[in-house]
């Protein structure tokens, strides 16, 4: 497959600088591209390779400033990186494989009702009453529950495990072994020290254009529902807990985790490995840190935290540069004990 340098900024709505008739036939990193491929540039730390790539193309910011020649084509677009976005969507589009039809062998149990166009790959198993709508494809060797509804354009990747009453919207992705519905964590101490399980009778509410990396788990609700919110995006190896609520387009970086029955608000931003505690509130705009520990209600609108307990990120930062000072300052402290110990003798 073969497009122009003009054809493909036509599609990205972008201005030419250079050969627009240039041919390009493949996507590429700035610091590897060869010739015939494309590439872009959104952060500044790789400048330095838009005066050496062999790309016969970069698409950048429509404000970008050289700083040096450069012998590559240009494609000027609003935001670099959303351009660059879409060119792979339409790329992946082509490249992709359109599957369609039931596999065999694979199980759909009795009640369950498709839309046009599925697909459903072999050693899949669709439990009763079960609702799959148009566009749907489920991959092999995934397990879909009772009374389930996946609306309209949704992926199911291989090994997902979908439970009982689950409701997943349109244009959803899950990823390979994630698992949605399971019981959550619920016991309740015992006089003789022992934990007696609490049912988990409610379910998982995934709402549209949702997208869930591999091998997370969301637990449903003891009662009602966990609910993760339209445009939220969950990387892997995460746990949300029974009775969570993910706000509309928060994202969640890799091995974080959500304790029970705590809301995170909108257009919030997880860093990797972090944990926030339960039954509390994260305001909308919060901007949690890698490794930081939420314990307590984040009440005011767009902070930044970091930090075990998590306090704001340019507290934790000072603090963090004095911690890397403390050998030197204990070194001097000791030397100040000496001196004074000898004037007092």
């Amino acid at each position: 497959m073969e497009f122009t340098v003009k054809q493909i900024a036509t599609l990205l709505s972008g201005k030419v600088e250079g050969n627009e008739s240039l041919i390009i036939n493949q996507l590429g990193k700035i610091e590897e591209a060869s010739s015939k491929q494309i590439s872009f540039l959104s952060n500044l730390k790789y400048e330095a390779y838009l005066y050496t790539t062999q790309a016969s193309a970069v698409i950048v910011d429509k404000n970008f400033e050289a700083k040096k020649p450069f012998s590559t084509t240009l494609i000027r677009v609003e935001n670099a990186y959303t351009a660059f976005t879409k060119l792979l969507e339409e790329y992946e589009k082509l490249i992709k494989s359109d599957k369609r039809g039931i596999e065999q062998p694979s199980f759909v149990g009795e009640g369950t009702q498709f839309g046009p166009n599925i697909y459903l790959g072999a050693f899949a198993y669709l439990g009763r009453n079960t609702l799959i709508g148009s566009n749907v494809k489920i991959y092999p060797q995934a397990y879909i529950g009772d009374n389930v509804q996946i609306d309209d354009n949704t992926t199911i990747h291989p090994g997902v495990r979908i439970y009982d009453n689950t409701v997943i919207g349109k244009n959803c992705t899950i990823f390979a072994n994630s698992v949605i519905g399971s019981d959550g964590f619920g016991f309740a101490p015992q006089p003789d020290g022992s934990y007696r399980a609490i049912p988990q009778l409610g379910n998982v509410i995934v709402e549209d254009n949702v997208s869930i990396g591999s091998n997370v788990t969301i637990d449903c609700a003891t009662m009602g529902s966990t609910i993760i919110r339209q445009g939220a995006k969950l990387d892997n190896l995460i746990q949300i807990a029974h009775n969570v609520e993910v706000g509309k387009n928060t994202v969640m970086a890799a091995q974080s985790g959500i304790a029970g029955s705590t809301k995170v608000g909108e257009n919030c931003v997880v860093g990797g490995q972090a944990a926030i505690t339960g039954h509390i509130t994260v305001a909308d705009r919060t901007q949690i840190g890698g490794q930081a520990g939420i314990n307590r209600s984040v009440k005011e609108p767009g902070r930044a935290l970091n930090g075990t307990p998590a306090i704001d990120m340019k507290d934790s930062l000072r603090a963090l540069a004095i911690f890397r000072k403390l050998p030197e300052l204990d070194k001097k402290l000791k030397e100040l004990e000496t001196r004074l110990n000898e004037l007092d003798d």
